[in-house]
């Protein structure tokens, strides 16, 4: 199974974007789920993550007080919304459980942060 996000875009610096994954619901419902995002010659980094009861979130330095991770349980989603974007949040985001699993890694959703 492979999680596929969606909501990427070309937005300006300063512009917002929400992504989105779904997924299964025997893995969405025992899981933390995490954002991850692998910028170009970069390595793949986890950005957030959120606990699979949805009471606790971690957020890479970066990215905290732009970005918000949630989760609906009866949609069996993730989102991540993300304000303030800056042309270094520049990346292929991809979702994935939290800690991460090779085989959830599904394409990923292009976030480019361009004026």
């Amino acid at each position: 199974v492979q999680l596929q996000a969606s909501g990427g875009g070309l937005v300006q610096p300063g512009g917002s974007l929400r992504l989105s994954c779904t997924a299964p619901a025997h893995i969405f419902q025992v899981n933390n789920m995490g954002w991850y995002r692998q910028a170009p010659g970069k390595q793949r980094e986890l950005v957030a993550s959120i606990w699979k009861d949805g009471k606790n979130t971690y957020y890479a330095g970066d990215v905290r007080y732009r970005f918000t991770i949630s989760r609906d349980s009866a949609k069996n989603s993730v989102s991540l919304q993300m304000n303030s974007l800056k042309p270094e949040d520049t990346a292929v985001y991809y979702c994935n459980v939290q800690p991460l699993l090779e085989p959830y890694w599904g394409q990923g959703t292009l976030v480019t942060v361009s004026s």
